[in-house]
């Protein structure tokens, strides 16, 4: 699935950093330019550090903030993910890629990508429309995002001027303006 040219990138994050916050603004600037985004990015949560237990997401395509959690009180242990939600945001996902969209953003590589659950699927089908793919990847999760991915993925710290490097190079190399085969070709 993943080659040599590669424009996929984890946006690598600790404790300390807000990866959700960097993708909405991020995106939001790119849309306002004109790019078309696809995916899906988490809305009330700073590293699982919400208040309450109901996780609501924004659809990048249509802009619409939709629930991901069951509404019911899981107690301590966190919150349940509704798979019946997740599976009809990933439709719509799905149809902003075949559409031609410019850019596909997952939230996490987290526990159910990790498992080739989640919204993985959608990684394969933007790598088969060579569309980049931008994905949130706690530090932890790193080594299984490498694995998944061939080691084929720019490793970016969550901060703004990565993401923004990232895209120019990623744009100019679609425009044809670009002298570098890929990013990674550029890092490497």
């Amino acid at each position: 699935m993943f080659d040599a040219q590669c424009d996929f990138a984890a946006v690598v994050y600790g404790l300390r950093d807000n990866p959700d916050r960097l993708l909405l603004d991020f995106t939001e600037d790119l849309r306002r330019s004109g790019v078309r985004t696809a995916g899906l990015v988490q809305l009330n949560s700073r590293m699982g550090q919400s208040d309450d237990h109901n996780v609501r997401t924004v659809v990048l395509s249509s802009g619409e903030i939709v629930p991901v959690t069951h509404d019911r009180d899981l107690g301590p242990t966190g919150c349940g993910l509704d798979c019946g939600q997740l599976a009809s945001i990933a439709k719509i996902i799905e149809a902003a890629i075949h559409e031609g969209a410019d850019l596909v953003v997952i939230n996490r590589f987290g526990k159910l990508e990790a498992m080739g659950k989640g919204l993985i699927e959608l990684i394969q089908k933007a790598a088969e429309a060579d569309i980049p793919v931008l994905i949130a990847v706690p530090e932890h999760r790193f080594a299984g995002w490498i694995k998944y991915s061939a080691g084929m993925s720019v490793r970016l710290p969550c901060r703004r001027a990565a993401l923004d490097r990232w895209w120019q190079s990623v744009a100019m190399e679609a425009n044809g303006r670009s002298t570098a085969t890929t990013f990674c070709a550029f890092v490497k």
